[in-house]
């Protein structure tokens, strides 16, 4: 069974059982280049369903839309935003006409969904037509961006409480590690005593700080053009729709909408993806740098730092018996390189935009989507398969430290950073702890003086202490 459909670069036949139509089967034709359809990312499907939604009750509250018509379009909706339908929306991400192909996508499938319910066969659009009447009061210059606005929104919802559970499992390993004593390094050369407990609240710390970015990214994508239509003019729109189709669209999603007071400028402007597209890539970096951190403190574990013990998760080498990987930071370190690449991607195609329209958002949506879905099965993976199962090496981490030469710091202001520095040089070039030089060698502080100097407590929480 077909049908056949017309538009004005001639017929085309389609199965009868798909419900999207002639223009979303030239897209599929035109535009395989991900090999990745739009229903792979629910939802933008949701997102543009919502907007139709929000469009159709409007224009009935305005009279451009006949009350039957409208019902029958909100019900379709409503399908779209329960999840059915996902697999009629089979254009590629990346797609050239600005998302055009997206939007008669969603177009046609409601307008058929909607015929369906009312009796009527697929493509009857004398009855229901995609663009009079799913699409009045509509460019894809207003719905593409708006849409893919909330489905932005909608997926950082996600990905921001899966920072906030890694954030967590961070703090709860600083508790945990608070009484273990570690050498602090800089230059990957000793420095200075502190608890392990310090580092890894330090991790939670700078995971906070990108749970609060994220939230400020989120604001900016709250600013829409809803009723801008092609340039921003409004063109085509009855009075006050704008205003309105913005409140009706809060009202659905919950979410606190509103109406850009420049619709030409933010027609064409693409900040608020550069801005969350960079967000996105500074959390990849600062999780690249911990899980660097991963991986040099459970080195070993006999000829390596060998700190910290991580989860065994499968055997490492097809050749070395016996060995293990530290695999999730090195795949958390691989999805972190991925959205820098991709960042890269959001800022050229910001860039790219020409006088009133920018048509790069389609590869800015992958880009994004990508992104957010790499970061959070990252950062879930991080979270549950590594960080929860960390273990401290706390014998070693101590014996390091009371065998380090960076110790010989504690005690500059009694002995001075000359002599401090005679000390570190003997034992580097004689092999000698500082407390064999200092006590047993040459004197130079009794051993009560130096367990005081060098109790856990002032290790980790120095304080001045003089001769």
């Amino acid at each position: 069974m077909s049908r056949v459909e017309k538009d004005f670069l001639g017929e085309r036949e389609l199965p009868d059982d798909v419900y999207y139509g002639v223009q979303t089967l030239r897209a599929k034709e035109n535009f395989n280049i991900t090999g990745l359809p739009m229903s792979r990312e629910p939802v933008m499907i949701k997102a543009l369903a919502q907007v139709k939604k929000a469009a159709a009750i409007t224009n009935r509250e305005l009279g451009v839309l006949d009350a039957d018509k409208a019902a029958a379009v909100c019900l379709a909706c409503d399908r779209l935003i329960a999840g059915e339908f996902a697999d009629q929306f089979v254009t590629d991400f990346i797609q050239g006409g600005a998302g055009t192909s997206v939007n008669m996508n969603a177009n046609e499938v409601i307008a058929n969904v909607a015929l369906e319910r009312l009796g009527k066969p697929k493509g009857a659009y004398d009855v229901i037509s995609p663009n009079d009447h799913v699409n009045c009061s509509q460019s894809t210059n207003d719905v593409y961006p708006t849409a893919f606005r909330l489905a932005l929104i909608l997926r950082l919802e996600d990905y921001a409480h899966s920072l906030k559970e890694l954030e967590k499992a961070f703090a709860q390993k600083g508790e945990e590690f608070i009484h273990v004593l570690k050498m602090g390094r800089t230059h990957l050369q000793d420095a200075v005593p502190m608890s392990m407990g310090a580092e890894f609240h330090g991790f939670a710390t700078t995971i906070g700080e990108e749970s609060q970015r994220i939230r400020e990214a989120m604001n900016l994508l709250k600013e829409i053009n809803l009723g801008a239509t092609a340039i921003g003019t409004s063109v085509n729109v009855p009075e006050g729709y704008p205003a309105l189709a913005v409140r009706h669209l809060a009202e659905l999603t919950g979410i606190d909408f509103s109406l850009s007071p420049d619709l030409v400028e933010a027609t064409s402007d693409t900040g608020a993806y550069v801005q969350l597209s960079g967000v996105l890539k500074r959390t990849a970096v600062k999780l690249t740098k911990i899980c660097n951190d991963l991986r040099l403190l459970s080195s070993g574990p006999r000829c390596g730092f060998n700190e910290i013990l991580l989860p065994q998760l499968q055997p490492g080498s097809s050749i070395m018996p016996g060995k293990v990987n530290p695999v999730i930071p090195e795949v958390v370190n691989q999805a972190g390189f991925l959205v820098i690449g991709m960042d890269l991607t959001v800022t050229l195609a910001a860039s790219a935009g020409q006088l009133q329209l920018n048509v790069m958002e389609p590869v800015m949506g992958f880009a994004l989507f990508s992104s957010i879905n790499a970061m959070q099965n990252a950062v879930k993976s991080l979270n549950v398969n590594c960080v929860r199962g960390i273990r401290a090496n706390e014998d070693r981490d101590r014996q390091m430290v009371m065998d380090s030469l960076g110790i010989v710091t504690q005690l500059s202001p009694i002995l001075g950073y000359k002599k401090c520095s005679e000390i570190a040089r003997e034992g580097f070039a004689h092999n000698k702890s500082v407390h064999d030089i200092v006590v047993v060698e040459q004197k130079l502080l009794t051993q009560e003086k130096w367990d005081e100097i060098f109790s856990f407590e002032n290790l980790i929480h120095p304080k001045l202490i003089k001769q």
